[in-house]
């Protein structure tokens, strides 16, 4: 099976994912803070370290898999874009604090769910 056919199914997948995930969190919360993309970046965060370790390092999957789950789904699941663009509103909008806790939060956060992703994935 062709890899841009697993990228083009998974990158389907988790767009679709985000968008319900975005629809249901911002339809919960009135403050200014994107909750809903900081939510989906972080949680994208775990679930790549989490793949990473136990479906790609440990099992022999054809690449049409490996690479529609990472390229795919968490790709099409995770927004970068959207994170610059909702950071660079907020610095915009002068709300300097919460820029700092969003941009800041995501990146270092980010880094701390890959970590545990990893983490969980090699005790399972």
């Amino acid at each position: 099976m062709p890899v841009i056919f697993g990228v083009a199914l998974g990158g389907a997948l988790g767009a679709s994912a985000r968008y319900l995930l975005d629809r249901l969190i911002e339809g919960r919360s009135d403050s200014v803070f994107p909750w809903a993309t900081f939510a989906i970046n972080l949680s994208g965060c775990f679930l790549i370290g989490l793949i990473s370790t136990t479906l790609i390092d440990r099992q022999h999957l054809p690449a049409w898999i490996r690479v529609g789950l990472v390229v795919g789904v968490i790709g099409g699941y995770t927004t970068f874009s959207t994170f610059a663009q909702e950071g660079l509103s907020l610095v915009d909008a002068r709300d300097l604090l919460t820029a700092a806790a969003y941009i800041g939060g995501s990146v270092a956060l980010g880094i701390v769910a890959v970590y545990l992703g990893q983490t969980v994935g090699r005790t399972l």
